[in-house]
């Protein structure tokens, strides 16, 4: 049964609606299991980041999807600690040959989430991850459309500041990420 881990930073609730909609996503694959891991400020410390729990079911996950807003065209700096905080384990390879995806939410149209995404697969690469993309078309811009912000390398989703929940566009391209990232797991494990 392959074990899918969500670890992501949601300061405003919009980025762990998209998590959400990822394990969601994974869900829908008969025979694999879900958690999700949020990353809160009370972890870091004198500008490190530490949580032995969340740590040790990353550990233990087939796959690992990374997920934080885009703040000035990059990480959150709490979800840049945690990476940083993993260095550890990029030394020993301790991630090498797990799956890996990413996702990212932000205000701005663009908000420059590629960077963002670019960099989650780029930590990704250097842990030796095999990193799986949305791999669906854009059906178009508007926000009841899947994949609307044309993004491959992982899910993008944008919210207006007045807006409580993402689109359903949005949430649909989550969801299509977790199921593939879910049947990918699956696929490698066997």
């Amino acid at each position: 049964m392959p074990k899918i881990a969500i670890v992501y930073f949601s300061a405003t609730g919009h980025t762990q609606q998209v998590a959400e909609a990822i394990a969601e996503g994974v869900q829908s694959v008969a025979g694999t299991e879900v958690s999700l891991h949020r990353i809160v400020g009370e972890d870091i410390h004198n500008g490190r980041w530490s949580n032995d729990s969340i740590v040790a079911a990353l550990d233990g996950a087939d796959a690992i999807v990374f997920g934080t807003p885009t703040y000035m065209g990059g990480y959150a700096g709490q979800f840049k600690a945690f990476i940083d905080a993993c260095g550890g384990i990029w030394y020993q390879q301790g991630w090498k040959d797990k799956v890996g995806a990413g996702f990212t939410h932000s205000q701005g149209l663009s908000g420059d989430k590629l960077n963002t995404l670019t960099g989650l697969s780029i930590n990704a690469m250097q842990h030796g991850m095999i990193w799986v993309g949305t791999a669906t078309m854009s059906e178009g811009a508007t926000p009841e459309k899947t994949n609307r912000l044309s993004s491959y390398t992982g899910a993008m989703a944008q919210s207006n500041m007045d807006q409580q929940t993402i689109g359903s566009g949005d949430h649909q391209t989550a969801i299509i990420l977790g199921k593939r990232v879910a049947e990918v797991a699956t696929r490698w494990n066997k």
